[in-house]
């Protein structure tokens, strides 16, 4: 029993002296100690273990345990002294509690008299400002009733002044005395209700009106508007009145710049009257040399009577161009029938010059400040369409070279840009019927050179490069370009789109595609014995070389179309208003461009794929079935390989500068010929087992070549295109499959069945067909075989759409290549 209670005492110990680990790691940064017997995990038994590792040791055991006895004692006593001290705690803890709210109340009272302390503070303080305040606002109603009878004084013997130096027209001391009388009398808008201020602002305005009347009748007498009364010239009254209109309504300075301007200008409307000779536009020079001495008179005499601030020069030049610009417009509708191209550009181009002009000597500020005058609209400064100099230098040679500089900085935008101009648009169209009929007669001259001078000989630098007459038309479609946007940037800039869309079509018709050679109808039949005389050079092709040299022309011709055409509509729509961007569109052209290079890669196509017909044919009249031994590849692959070392070098150098096409040309005729192969071979029925050992020589001799056809017949070697790989390697391998399968015993007929499904990776049964018309077998074993295959086929997982999706693995072309060569090494061991 004791030791059961022991045991149990020593359980509830060690529940109490369970610390977590927060505490006791608090404890062992507090009190850091090394003692095991001071670790949370003290084990005992490997304490005592620690002291006693052998049996020897357990002679020193008493020693042990009186050092562990006499640390129980101190720590006893440690325990008792630390015990004894927490008596007196809670005692002393209470007193200072108690200390502290004495402490706390005390403050507490300072604090209340502090802040009544304050308050009494405070009100004291607002009973002394009171009285200040007070004071304050009597200064300030007194300044305010002084500066008021100051002003009302000032106001008073103004308008008294000012109504009799009104009368005495002494406009000098009037422009300064009416604006300190406007001045003043603004800070009395308030007191408009009393009726002497009332009084006296009605007589501020009766002056102001009567000099407004009567400074108008001073100009009107100086400058009269009839050209029988001779005008004044300039004086010091008027001058000052000038200064004195700046400060009256603003309508008086506008009535007295547009008198002085419209007296100036009178004679200009009798001079160049409609029935006058010289308001023609071939004397429009005359025009514009009479209003610069216009101008040169006005400096000389009046520059120093009107302010500088009214820009009495720049008016009276910006009303000259607007009445020349109705005069214009006018005169022209009704002598349209008169206006000629020539006539029209030179008569444009003076203005335009004039208009420079105007531009360097005036900032065209007063554009859009008179009544009724608007700014003209700013058009897109015009730049060259193709990037290059405008000094009417136009280097054929250079194809357009200029297409790639740099953009030039562009000029600032002229202000005065149409203000007289804009007369000429609606009878633009005499330019654009020019362009017109000049464009058709150049598209003309260029048919009858190219049947003159005929296609590019072969070997020549002419061979396969694009022809002159594409520059020249760019050329000329650049000069019109420009010429237009420094006329218009309106609907003429869109019908001479129109124009160039109209012609380019005819460019790619008449001399484009009007020129691809004619393909035969009539097909060259050839024969096995034939075939077997045929030498390397023959002409089997249809198209002569300086034929195909013709086509390749054409090809890059119209390639360089393509790309100029659209660098052509993006100049367009910079020189044309944002307006009318959107009706700029030549996509149809280019589409025109496009279609002309597929048709010439599809006849280059086409004459090797005919060349190679008769050849193909021939393979499928061979008798394959008694054919006794493999040799040399067959005479049908020298006569394809023959036709391709004829035409693919010389396409491929005529299309040097387009190996994109060459690269198309090459993908399309591999896309055409690998299927005819095939198709052939499945003719070839029946098929003997030497003989397939010979076609898959064949396969592979052409398989070769078709691979190194990029590059085939030249010097240097370059890499083929990997989609342009992928397309032979995938066609020829079907062959040669096709054929690997042919080979193959059909007994059992399991066994060639799923060799079948496995090389061909094809489910259709017309094609299983074709493989057993090729072995020879008879109907009736080939419907056995047909319905052997359609029970060995696997049943195919559903596909994304529901329908069946069929997938087999087919060997690489590595593991191909390796079996060819292996079938390589056999058949010249049968040859000796």
């Amino acid at each position: 029993m004791m030791e059961d209670e022991e045991l149990e005492f020593v359980e509830d110990l060690e529940a109490i002296l369970h610390l977590t680990p927060e505490v006791q790691l608090a404890i062992e940064q507090v009190f850091p100690s090394q003692d095991p017997l001071d670790g949370a995990d003290f084990n005992a038994v490997e304490y005592i273990n620690t002291l006693f590792p052998t049996e020897q040791s357990l002679a020193n055991i008493d020693e042990v345990v009186n050092n562990i006895r006499l640390k129980i004692r101190r720590l006893d006593d440690n325990i008792r002294t630390v015990v004894r001290g927490q008596t007196n705690v809670g005692q002393d803890g209470r007193q200072a509690l108690e200390e502290a709210q004495k402490a706390i109340q005390q403050l507490f009272g300072k604090i209340k008299d502090i802040k009544d302390k304050a308050e009494k503070s405070e009100q004291m303080v607002k009973e002394i400002t009171r009285d200040i305040k007070q004071l304050d606002h009597a200064k300030r109603h007194l300044t305010t009733s002084i500066t008021t009878l100051n002003h009302l004084h000032m106001l008073a013997g103004g308008v008294d002044s000012l109504e009799a130096m009104t009368r005495k027209r002494q406009y000098g001391e009037v422009a300064n005395l009416l604006q300190g009388v406007v001045n003043v009398l603004e800070h009395f808008q308030k007191y408009m209700g009393i009726p002497q201020i009332r009084q006296l602002s009605e007589r501020v305005k009766a002056a102001q009106s009567e000099l407004g009347t009567q400074i108008l009748a001073d100009f009107e007498e100086t400058f009269p508007v009839q050209a029988s009364k001779k005008s004044g010239g300039p004086s010091i009254i008027l001058k000052d009145a000038c200064l004195v209109a700046n400060v009256l309504d603003p309508r008086i300075k506008q009535e007295i710049i547009k008198t002085f301007i419209r007296q100036h200008l009178s004679e200009y409307l009798v001079l160049f009257q409609e029935n006058q000779d010289v308001a023609w536009l071939d004397k429009i020079d005359r025009r514009y040399a009479w209003i610069k001495r216009q101008l040169v008179d006005y400096e000389e005499k009046y520059a120093r009577m009107f302010p500088e601030e009214w820009c009495m020069t720049e008016r009276i030049a910006v009303e000259f161009c607007h009445i020349t610009r109705t005069e214009l417009a006018k005169l022209m509708r009704t002598r349209a029938r008169e206006i000629e191209v020539k006539l029209l550009l030179f008569a444009i181009q003076r203005t335009t010059n004039f208009e420079g002009l105007l531009a360097k000597r005036f900032s065209g500020c007063t554009l859009n400040d008179g009544p009724g005058q608007k700014r003209p609209e700013m058009p897109l400064e015009p730049t060259n369409p193709f990037l290059e100099d405008e000094s009417g230098e136009d280097n054929v040679s250079e194809k357009d070279e200029d297409l790639d500089r740099p953009k030039k900085p562009k000029a600032p935008d002229n202000p005065f840009h149409g203000i007289v101009s804009k007369c000429f648009e609606p009878h633009l169209y005499v330019y654009i019927e020019s362009q017109d009929k000049n464009l058709g007669e150049l598209i003309e001259r260029f048919v009858a050179d190219f049947r003159a001078q005929g296609p590019p000989k072969s070997g020549t630098d002419e061979g396969g490069a694009v022809l002159p007459s594409c520059a020249d038309l760019f050329v000329y479609y650049k000069k019109c370009m420009v010429q237009c946007s420094q006329l218009s940037t309106g609907e003429p800039m869109i019908a001479l789109s129109t124009i160039f869309q109209k012609y380019l079509r005819e460019y790619a018709w008449k001399i484009l595609s009007g020129n691809l050679p004619k393909t035969s109808t009539n097909s060259v039949g050839l024969t096995i014995s034939n075939l077997l005389k045929e030498k390397e050079g023959s002409e089997v092709a249809k198209f002569t070389t300086e034929e195909l040299c013709l086509i390749c022309s054409i090809l890059s011709t119209a390639e360089y179309c393509l790309a100029t055409t659209q660098q052509l509509e993006e100049k367009l729509k910079e020189k044309v208003d944002k307006s009318l961007m959107e009706r700029i569109n030549l996509t149809g052209e280019m589409d025109t461009f496009s279609t002309v290079i597929s048709n010439s890669i599809q006849l280059l196509v086409q004459d090797l794929d005919s060349a190679c017909d008769p050849a193909l044919a021939a393979l499928s009249k061979m008798p394959w079935q008694s054919v006794e031994h493999v040799g040399d590849q067959s005479p049908y692959v020298t006569s394809v390989i023959m036709h391709i070392k004829q035409n693919v070098p010389i396409i491929r150098d005529n299309l040097a500068s387009t190996r994109k096409y060459f690269t198309q040309f090459c993908i399309k005729f591999t896309n055409s010929f690998i299927p005819k192969f095939i198709n052939h071979l499945f003719r070839c029925k029946p098929i003997s087992m030497v003989g397939a050992e010979q076609l898959l020589l064949d396969t592979h001799s052409l398989k070769t070549v078709l691979l190194d056809l990029p590059s085939i017949g030249s010097q240097v070697v370059r890499k083929a295109p990997a989609s342009y790989t992928k397309i032979v390697v995938k066609g020829m391998t079907r062959a040669e499959m096709i054929l690997k399968v042919v080979m193959a015993p059909y007994e059992p007929s399991v066994v060639f069945v799923d060799n079948y499904i496995k090389l061909l990776a094809d489910s259709n049964p017309e094609t299983f067909q074709k493989i057993l018309d090729m072995k020879g077998l008879k109907r009736s074993e080939q419907s056995t075989m047909l319905e052997l295959f359609r029970q060995r086929l696997p049943t195919p997982p559903s596909g994304p759409d529901g329908g069946p999706s069929l997938s087999f693995s087919t060997p690489t072309p590595e593991q191909e290549s390796s079996r060819i060569r292996k079938l390589e090494k056999l058949i010249k061991k049968r040859i000796q």
